[in-house]
């Protein structure tokens, strides 16, 4: 049969695609090299802007000019000025041997590039400088201070005009080491509430003399590594919280999105897959061009978009000990998954040009069909992907057994260089939460989870992404997902019947549907007794992890954000109150270690950090919502205060004040050295029994107005995670309009003690608790 499938994949292989006669192959080499030659002057013209940024060519000219015709008219009033031109020429030996027009005109442009340097380095510097400075976030919108608008308007003022995606890369200011003690303070301020007092006092003991001996010194090596790299932490927590990581990433690492809660843009198949793989290849263009506008908060503060560099084109490989992230930036084809059978579908024609949509879905069509004809040597060819969602040492070593040479490697080779995977499943799921499980992980053998992003288009037309996460955090998937949701309802691109017709848009236009289609190409494997064998373990064991995750997605419409903000609470801080209290109840007295992940985006090559939510605050508010003799001004006092501390705990990460990743990094340089140090080993091994995260519904200026009635279908409830821990909670949860917040809990159905939909119940029981008290409240005045 081996020897069967090499023989049926020959007309398939790569060198058919350039052609078989030498003027073919010699036709497409040219063409390679012209588009390589054309993509490189592109990047190098695009290095340079942004390298110039925030002055422009315009400031050169401009410059050139004025000095030119200031020293050429010869003007009494200006003679002050123009006579140290006049004595710069001198200077460089450009004397009056040289013709007078040439010699004004070198001293014009020489001077002009000083000025013009002297400029971008000024302005460079100054708005790193003004970017620095976080006391904004500090203030709502709407009431900001006399300082925080003056410092708006300069940032306006020194910032340049129609920003690029990767315009405000060298502008943005390093995040700082915080200080070592306010740290260790900062800790132990967090984890007394959670923790019995003989451990406190234990991990206060070792904290101290953490602080008394080698603590000094691993602070030093670590401001060290900050004045040379982009971020002291970042590349580290991609490296040991991702790569090192060998527990499975499915479930474990990997995250998902929903498509529109309630709208269905079509229920044909094919013709949705056509249709977003087509808004993906536009936001794909857009990156490249870099004409996709940087995300800024309130239109002024610009955020680091360094993560958008991978998303496309872009998989992790398994390794020993250590995975790695492979990019390919050249990639041009996407590979489809249909009925367990692998396609390579080129995005461009034998021309070079982009698919038109039209194209896509009838290339979907006869994947379709041809899926349909097609046998399998064993079912294990049709459960490859279940070796991705195995451990990852295990499955390092079966890809360099049998995935390093022959037909195995072409096929793995080209689902890792595509651009992104498409999944036709055969699925149609009854409710939000079964299409949230599926798309978490799949049917034990349909996705594939090393790629940057897959996405799922089921059999009704419903659709969805998993993600890998080590590239990029949701957010940025959540604003791939959020321009091609929008643009889906913006252009209309399906007809009465469902199927995909013409659309035009900012990147794509009305494309002539191609007459030099390249046809979709099976991709074959070989598959002997024992990768027969690798593979049906893999597959048993992630089917066994699936049945182990309990999700529950739901939307409560009680209210919404609407009715938070007449509480004069934050949205955010008001919910954590509530996932506070409903973990108690849910655990019967009990507290949790939380996480809740916040963006340090505002600085170079940010990530996250981690806003410890479970306070002192929160549990004084907690334990009074349960005393009955507690009266509801009590209550309201206690509850806002703990939201008031969550807001700050929130602004100061995002503004380079947390110290969950300056332990971690203090951690990695600790164990560089060859120390050991039980206070920070006991700080980073506390278990986070409550994990949550909350996603925001539109970061795009331009888009829907998600809270008018007319559009709530468009919603898109977000996504979610698997649980942290085994024995805790993973809570997603969406905030988008004035009436409704979506939740995405997650548990491990072998823990006795957890329960999603319990959890879920208990949640929505909180919410109505506190509104009911502070309603108390109101009445009452």
């Amino acid at each position: 049969m081996a020897e069967a499938r090499a023989a049926a994949s020959e007309p398939q292989v790569r060198y058919r695609a350039e052609g078989t006669s030498k003027v073919e192959q010699e036709s497409r080499v040219a063409k390679s090299v012209y588009q390589d030659l054309l993509l490189c002057a592109f990047r190098t013209k695009r290095q340079i802007y942004n390298g110039l940024w925030p002055t422009s060519w315009d400031n050169l000219l401009a410059a050139l000019v004025i000095v030119f015709v200031a020293i050429t008219i010869d003007h009494p009033k200006l003679n002050m000025v123009t006579s140290y031109f006049w004595q710069f020429g001198n200077y460089i030996h450009l004397d009056d041997s040289y013709n007078y027009y040439f010699r004004a005109f070198m001293i014009s442009l020489l001077s002009s590039i000083v000025y013009f340097i002297v400029i971008l380095y000024t302005r460079q510097y100054l708005l790193r400088l003004l970017l620095s400075y976080k006391g904004w976030l500090y203030q709502p919108p709407r009431s900001q201070s006399i300082v925080v608008l003056i410092w708006s308007i300069l940032v306006r003022i020194v910032s340049g005009r129609s920003p690029r995606l990767y315009a405000y890369q060298n502008s943005l200011p390093r995040m700082s080491v915080p200080p070592l003690k306010s740290t260790v303070n900062k800790l132990l301020t967090s984890v007394k509430p959670v923790l019995d007092e003989a451990v406190y006092k234990k991990m206060k003991e070792d904290a101290n003399e953490f602080l008394s001996t080698i603590g000094p010194k691993l602070q030093w090596i670590l401001q060290l590594k900050s004045w040379w790299a982009p971020n002291f932490c970042t590349d580290w927590w991609e490296k040991y919280v991702y790569l090192m990581g060998r527990d499975p990433i499915a479930i474990n690492s990997n995250y998902y999105c929903l498509d529109q809660g309630g709208w269905i843009p079509t229920r044909i198949q094919t013709a949705r897959a056509a249709g977003f793989t087509c808004l993906l290849l536009d936001f794909k263009r857009l990156i490249e061009t870099e004409k996709l506008e940087p995300l800024a908060i309130r239109n002024t503060i610009p955020l680091c978009m360094i993560q958008y560099l991978r998303m496309f084109g872009t998989t992790r490989i398994p390794k020993q000990d250590q995975d790695k992230l492979q990019h390919y930036p050249g990639s041009e084809h996407i590979v489809v998954l249909a009925k367990g059978h692998f396609y390579k579908l080129y995005a461009v024609d034998a021309h070079g040009k982009k698919l038109s949509i039209l194209d896509l879905q009838s290339q979907y069509d006869w994947i379709l069909k041809d899926a349909e004809k097609q046998t399998a040597s064993c079912p294990a060819e049709l459960r490859i992907p279940a070796l991705t969602g195995t451990e990852r040492n295990n499955w390092a070593r079966i890809r360099r057994d049998h995935f390093s040479t022959g037909i195995n490697s072409d096929s793995l080779r080209a689902i890792e260089e595509a651009l992104f995977v498409v999944v036709l499943d055969n699925h149609i799921c009854q409710d939000i939460t079964e299409r949230g499980k599926h798309l978490l992980h799949g049917d034990g053998a349909s996705l594939w989870f090393d790629k940057s992003m897959t996405v799922v288009v089921f059999k009704d037309g419903r659709m969805g992404m998993n993600c890998e996460h080590s590239w990029a955090d949701a957010p940025v998937i959540g604003h791939c997902m959020e321009y091609c949701l929008t643009n889906e309802y913006l252009h209309r691109m399906y007809n009465d019947q469902g199927y995909c017709k013409p659309f035009a848009s900012a990147e794509s236009d009305l494309t002539p549907n191609s007459k030099a289609l390249i046809t979709p190409m099976h991709l074959y494997w070989d598959i002997n007794n024992e990768l027969e064998k690798n593979i049906n373990d893999a597959f048993s064991f992630c089917l066994k992890k699936n049945s182990d995750l309990s999700l529950c997605v739901k939307a409560h419409t009680a209210f919404g954000k609407g009715y938070i903000k007449t509480t004069n609470m934050s949205p955010d801080a008001f919910v954590q109150m509530a996932l506070q209290l409903a973990y108690y109840k849910d655990s019967i007295g009990k507290f949790a270690l939380t996480y809740e992940s916040s963006m340090t985006r505002l600085f170079l090559h940010g990530r996250t950090e981690t806003v410890r939510s479970f306070t002192q605050e929160c549990k004084d508010f907690v334990l009074s919502m349960n005393n009955t003799s507690a009266t509801a001004e009590e209550k309201v006092m206690l509850m806002r205060k703990a939201a008031d501390i969550h807001q700050t705990l929130y602004r100061d990460c995002m503004s380079g004040k947390g110290f969950d990743r300056h332990l971690f990094a203090l951690y990695i340089v600790c164990r560089g050295q060859g120390y050991e140090s039980s206070f920070l080993k006991s700080a980073l091994q506390l278990p986070w029994t409550l994990s949550t995260s909350q996603q925001p519904q539109q970061q795009m200026n331009k888009g829907i107005d998600m809270s008018i009635p007319e559009t709530r279908e468009n919603q898109s409830p977000g996504g979610g995670f698997g649980p942290v821990s085994d024995s805790g909670y993973g809570v997603s949860y969406m905030i988008p309009d004035e009436k409704t917040i979506y939740f995405h809990v997650s548990s491990k159905v072998s823990c006795a003690l957890t329960d999603s939909k319990r959890f879920m119940d208990n949640i929505f029981w909180a919410l109505g608790e506190m509104k009911r008290t502070t309603e108390q409240l109101k009445s009452k005045k």
